[in-house]
């Protein structure tokens, strides 16, 4: 399904989910103008289609004792198809790395961090990430403070 697909109802369904994905089907019904069965039927047809990946709860971090969010550019030591697969392999098993994305320019990876403590992230970085066999330079930037948190799509 492409967005062109993707009728005024169907909009309406997902910017009401992003807002609040714990709605009962009858509460999105009624938001989106439509009875609920029908709105099932999309709701599905829109989670099979991949255009709704999931469910969240968005949970505070340091209330759960993870006060460091650091962000590490990665650089590889050759950029060979089979290395940056490899190299997104390896991020999935690494619980600290949250999200992770390849980029260009100068780094070819962009990790998102969250540990418990700096002592937690600089084992990581220097016992994990620089340890890795693709591995050819890591920058870090530790953060502040967060500014804004959406993690919605604007449609």
């Amino acid at each position: 399904m492409f967005r062109a697909e993707l009728d005024a109802i169907d909009i309406k369904i997902l910017r009401e989910l992003q807002r609040d994905g714990r709605m009962t089907n009858v509460e999105l019904a009624e938001r989106a103008g439509i009875s609920a069965p029908p709105c099932l039927r999309r709701v599905r047809k829109l989670e099979e289609a991949g255009i709704i990946r999931g469910y969240h709860a968005m949970l505070d971090g340091p209330k759960l004792g993870f006060d460091l969010v650091a962000f590490c550019m990665v650089g590889l030591k050759r950029q060979s198809e089979s290395n940056l697969k490899a190299f997104a392999a390896a991020t999935e098993g690494w619980p600290l790395v949250r999200q992770a994305w390849m980029v260009n320019g100068e780094s070819d990876f962009l990790l998102q961090c969250v540990a418990e403590n700096l002592t937690e992230f600089q084992d990581f970085v220097i016992e994990v990430l620089t340890a890795n066999e693709h591995v050819d330079t890591v920058r870090t930037m530790l953060t502040i403070r967060q500014v804004k948190r959406l993690g919605l799509i604007e449609i």
